[in-house]
């Protein structure tokens, strides 16, 4: 049995964001980019430790896998077996900030 996976309201925002600006000029592509970012993030119900934790964080329940030029980082709360999508970042738009990590 996979890990919950929970998306925050930090990175629900973000994802919108993400596909309102590429459906600008591409609504299908906008589409299959969010599609592909979810799938990816819920790869971690069965992978939850998988990617790196986040250089600029150092805290080990805090980590980031890749999708394309997307950071997507996740907390990890073993106790709960769960893992909180907290931001879907580009990677061109620098230092990410993350929401404080209240256990869910």
């Amino acid at each position: 049995m996979g890990w919950k996976v929970i998306i925050a309201p930090s990175a629900r925002a973000d994802l919108e964001s993400i596909v309102r600006f590429i459906a600008r000029q591409n609504s299908s592509a906008a589409a299959r980019l969010g599609y592909e970012l979810i799938v990816r993030a819920e790869s971690l119900a069965l992978f939850p430790e998988m990617g790196r934790v986040v250089p600029e964080f150092r805290q080990p329940n805090l980590r980031e896998i890749v999708c394309r030029s997307y950071r997507i980082i996740h907390r990890v709360w073993l106790k709960q077996q769960c893992i909180e999508i907290v931001r879907f970042w580009h990677g061109a738009r620098g230092f990410p900030q993350v929401p404080r990590g209240d256990e869910p």
